[in-house]
C-alpha cells in the first residue's frame, strides 16, 4: 500500500512530438495511480496544487523534469468558516435547549441543576466536542473511517450510525407535531384556548376561564362552593358573608384544560396502551412526511448545499426567542418564575438523578457520539483551529440552554401566578413542557395565534438544523466507508434511507405512537447508551492510539501544542465520568413509563434489542476482528489496537507534521520550468 503515497517520478526530455506524447502517457500513469489508493490521510487531496486543472495550457517543450500527479477526487470543502460554525451551532443548538434543559432543570431544583450541569460541561462537554471534530478534520474522513487510528474501536462507529438512524426516526416526529400545530394556528381563535369542540369532554374548563371557575369560601370551620354567578345570591343563601374569604380555585382532579384535551384527544388521539397502537392519524402522517421532504433537499447535495440552509435554521429561533423574553419578562408573575430559576435548592445536588440528568444532558444537547461533528469537522480545512471552535461553539451552546431558561421560567412564572399555584407545580414533563405548557402560556399573549404561529415555527427551525446535520453526520459516515457503492448514487441512496424511515415513524403516529416514542426515546438513543459510547469514544483515542500521539497530531495541525487540560480530560476526566454516571444509572435504574402508564413486559424487551442493536455492536466488532486477523494472541492485540494508517513512505506510526506531508505534494506536483 506504500505505492499509493509514492508519487511517481519520470523524467522526460522533451526533444520532439514523440517524446510529448511519452509525457502523456507517464501523466495517464500518474493519474492512476493516485486514484487507485483507497487510503485517507492527512488532507493531501485538499492542498490545491495536488489537483491540477487539466485545463491549464502546458508549458512550452523544453528541457526540464516533469513531475505530474492527480490525487483522488477533492473533497467538498465548507464554503466559509462561518457556514461550519452555524451549522455546529444549528448541530448542537435545538430542541433539547428550549423544552429538555429547562424542564431538566426545573425537576432537579432550580438553581441546583446548574451546578453539576457546568461541571459536566467542562469536564466531558467541551473536551469530547473538541475531540469529535478534530478527529474528523484531521482524517477528513466520516465517523466510521477514522478509526483506522484504532481498529478494534471501529464498532464505536458502527454503532454511532446505528444510534443517530433511530435518532433521526424519532426526533423528527416532534417536529411533525409542532408542524401540526403551527398548521392549527392559522386561525382568528387557536384551537386549544376553548372548550365545546367535538373532542373535548363534560370535565373541560379553561384555567384561565375566570368567568367559570368557582370559589370556594370558608372561614377557618365551614367552606362551601360556589360558581362566579351566583356569588350575588351567597348573602341570601348563607347569611352574612363577611367572615368568610373567598377565592377562585381551579382543581386539576376535577377539570381538564383544553389544551390538554386538545393534546390528547385531538392531536394524538391516544390510546389505553402500547398494545392497543389503532389507526395511524393521517393529519400528523402527512406532516412527518413533509418534514422528511424537507429534510431530504436539506441535505440531498452535500455540505454545498447544507451550508446554506444553515444560515435561515441556526439565526431565526434567536431572534424569535430574543423577542418572546422580551414579551415573557414583562409579564405579571415572570420574577418568580426567574427566581425559582436562578436561586439554587442544595437539598437535591446530593442527589445521583441530578448529575445523571446533567451529564446525559450534556451529552444529548452537543449531540455527541453520534457521529455528525466527525463528519462536520471533516470538511473544514486542514489547518483550521478548530480547538478554538469548539470551545466558542459549546460555550454557546450552553449559554443557548441558559438563555431559553429565562424565556421559558418567565412564562412558567406567568402561568404559576394565573393558576393561584406554586411555581414547583405548573410545568409539564417530557413533551408536555413543550405542548402543554407552552400553548397554555400562548393562549393570554395578545394576538395569541400570532406568537403561536411564531412559537412552533420557531420550534421547527430549531429541530430542522439538528436533524438534517444528525442525518449528514450517517450519510458521511457511510459514503465514505463505502464510496464505491454509495458515492455516486448519493441522492438515491439519501432517497430510500429517508423514506425507510419515514415508513417505520410511522409507528409513532398512531394512536398509540406516544408510547412507541418513549421507548424510542429511553432505549434506543437513551442517556444510557450515550454513556457507552462515549466511554469506548475516549478510550479509544486517549489509551489505544494514545493521547500523546494524538497531540503530535494536533501540533501538526496548528502549529502549537494544545492545553494539558485536555490530556487530563480526556485520560481522566471524562472516562472517569461517564463510568461513575453509568453506575449510578445502573443502580438506580427504574423501567421507563409514560404518565400512569408501566409497560408491559414484551416492550421492554423490545426497547433493550433497539439499545443493544447500537452499543452491542462495540463488543461484537472487537471479537469480529480479533477473529480475523491471523497471528498469535500477542499479534492480534498489537495489530487491532496499533493504528492502520498507511503512512508516506512507510514511515513509523506517527504521522509526521503536516509541513511536511504538505511540502512534499507540493513539491511532486509542481512543474518545474
Amino acid at each position: 500500500m506504500d505505492d499509493c503515497y509514492k508519487l511517481k517520478r519520470n523524467s522526460v526530455t522533451k526533444r520532439n512530438s514523440s517524446d510529448l506524447e511519452a509525457m502523456n502517457d507517464v501523466d495517464r500513469e500518474n493519474r492512476t495511480t493516485a486514484t487507485t489508493c483507497p487510503e485517507f490521510g492527512f488532507n493531501s487531496q485538499r492542498t490545491a496544487m495536488a489537483n491540477p486543472k487539466h485545463n491549464d495550457p502546458r508549458p512550452a517543450p523544453m528541457d526540464t523534469t516533469v513531475v505530474a500527479v492527480e490525487g483522488p477526487p477533492p473533497r467538498d470543502l465548507w464554503n466559509g468558516k462561518i457556514e461550519f460554525v452555524l451549522s455546529c451551532v444549528g448541530q448542537c443548538v435545538g430542541l433539547g435547549n428550549v423544552t429538555r434543559f429547562p424542564y431538566l432543570c426545573y425537576k432537579n431544583g432550580g438553581g441546583a441543576f446548574l451546578i453539576p450541569y457546568l461541571m459536566t460541561m467542562i469536564l466531558a462537554g467541551i473536551p469530547m466536542y473538541f475531540m469529535e471534530l478534530v478527529l474528523g478534520q484531521w482524517l477528513s474522513v466520516g465517523g466510521l473511517g477514522v478509526w483506522k487510528i484504532a481498529p478494534a474501536f471501529k464498532g464505536v462507529g458502527y454503532a454511532a450510525a446505528v444510534m443517530a438512524f433511530w435518532l433521526n426516526i424519532f426526533y423528527i416526529v416532534i417536529l411533525a407535531w409542532g408542524l401540526y400545530y403551527m398548521f392549527s394556528s392559522f386561525r382568528s381563535t387557536l384551537p386549544y384556548a376553548t372548550c365545546g369542540n367535538w373532542w373535548n369532554t363534560p370535565q373541560c374548563l379553561s384555567n384561565y376561564d375566570k368567568e367559570h371557575i368557582p370559589l370556594r369560601c370558608y372561614n377557618g370551620t365551614f367552606n362551601f362552593v360556589v360558581s362566579k354567578s351566583d356569588f350575588g345570591n351567597v348573602s341570601q343563601l348563607y347569611g352574612n358573608t363577611t367572615e368568610f374569604t373567598c377565592k377562585q380555585y381551579y382543581d386539576p382532579t376535577i377539570y381538564t384544560s383544553p389544551v390538554r384535551e386538545y393534546w390528547e384527544r385531538h392531536v394524538l388521539q391516544i390510546s389505553s396502551g402500547i398494545d392497543e397502537p389503532g389507526n395511524i392519524r393521517w393529519q400528523l402522517s402527512l406532516c412527518l412526511l413533509l418534514v422528511w421532504i424537507i429534510c431530504y433537499f436539506c441535505i440531498w447535495k452535500g455540505i454545498k448545499w447544507t451550508g446554506k440552509v444553515v444560515y435561515v435554521t441556526a439565526l431565526f429561533p434567536y431572534v424569535l426567542m430574543s423577542i418572546l423574553l422580551v414579551r415573557c419578562v414583562t409579564l405579571p408573575g415572570a420574577y418568580e418564575g426567574i427566581k425559582f430559576y436562578l436561586v439554587p435548592n442544595f437539598e437535591k445536588i446530593g442527589h445521583s438523578s441530578v448529575w445523571i440528568d446533567a451529564v446525559t444532558q450534556i451529552f444529548f444537547s452537543y449531540g455527541l457520539g453520534l457521529g455528525s461533528l466527525i463528519a462536520l469537522g471533516s470538511y473544514n480545512k486542514y489547518n483550521n483551529n478548530v480547538c478554538k471552535d469548539a470551545v466558542l461553539i459549546s460555550v454557546l451552546n450552553s449559554s443557548t440552554s441558559f438563555f431559553a431558561g429565562f424565556v421559558i421560567f418567565s412564562a412558567i412564572g406567568f402561568m404559576a401566578r394565573e393558576q393561584q399555584l406554586p411555581v414547583s407545580e405548573v410545568a409539564a414533563s417530557g413533551p408536555g413542557l413543550t405542548f402543554l405548557a407552552y400553548p397554555s402560556a400562548m393562549v393570554q399573549l395578545p394576538i395569541s395565534p400570532l406568537w403561536s404561529v411564531l412559537f412552533f415555527l420557531m420550534l421547527l427551525m430549531l429541530g430542522l438544523d439538528s436533524q438534517f446535520v444528525t442525518m449528514e453526520g450517517f450519510f458521511t459516515a457511510l459514503i465514505d466507508e463505502f464510496p464505491a457503492l454509495f458515492s455516486r448514487r448519493r441522492e438515491l441512496f439519501i432517497g430510500i434511507v429517508c423514506f425507510c424511515s419515514y415508513l417505520i415513524g410511522l409507528s409513532c403516529v398512531t394512536e398509540g405512537g406516544m408510547y412507541m416514542y418513549q421507548l424510542f426515546d429511553f432505549y434506543a438513543a437513551s442517556g444510557l447508551c450515550l454513556l457507552v459510547l462515549i466511554f469506548f469514544e475516549c478510550i479509544a483515542v486517549s489509551w489505544s492510539y494514545g493521547v500523546n500521539r494524538f497531540y503530535e497530531n494536533l501540533h501538526s495541525m496548528f502549529g502549537f501544542y494544545p492545553s494539558r487540560f485536555w490530556k487530563f480530560a480526556w485520560v481522566i476526566g471524562t472516562p472517569g465520568l461517564t463510568m461513575g454516571v453509568f453506575l449510578f444509572y445502573v443502580v438506580k435504574f427504574e423501567p421507563v413509563t409514560y404518565l400512569e402508564y408501566r409497560f408491559p413486559t414484551w416492550a421492554h424487551v423490545i426497547g433493550v434489542m433497539m439499545a443493544l442493536s447500537s452499543v452491542g455492536l462495540i463488543p461484537i466488532y472487537m471479537i469480529y476482528i480479533f477473529l480475523k486477523t491471523p497471528g498469535t494472541l500477542r499479534e492480534r492485540c498489537k495489530a487491532i489496537f496499533r493504528p492502520d494508517i498507511k503512512l508516506p513512505g512507510g514511515g513509523p506510526d506517527p504521522p509526521p507534521p503536516y509541513s511536511e506531508v504538505s511540502m512534499h505534494v507540493q513539491r511532486d506536483a509542481e512543474v518545474q520550468l
